[in-house]
């Protein structure tokens, strides 16, 4: 299965807030802001368009909705990465 556009840009997303995220953790844990409309394509990507896990940047270990569904929360071997909407 080949990814669509929609899906391309949300993994784009996500390998870019996993590159920032090495340059701001602190303690094993890395906030990142997208803006809303580049969270919510990542929202899509893992939570509305069964994505794959084989398709995913593999970084991600496992991911999860936090703080209401206002934060998506990404698990690395490294790193816990809070991606959060400006």
């Amino acid at each position: 299965m080949d990814p669509n556009l929609h899906q391309k840009m949300g993994i784009t997303h996500m390998n870019r807030a996993i590159q920032y995220a090495d340059m701001v953790e602190e303690d094993g844990q890395a906030q990142v802001h997208l803006t809303r409309e580049d969270w919510q394509v990542v929202a899509d990507t893992l939570f509305a368009m069964h994505t794959p896990p084989e398709m995913l940047p593999d970084e991600v270990e496992r991911y999860e909705l936090v703080n209401e569904h206002r934060t998506i929360r990404l698990h690395t071997p490294d790193l816990i990465i809070d991606v959060e909407a400006l």
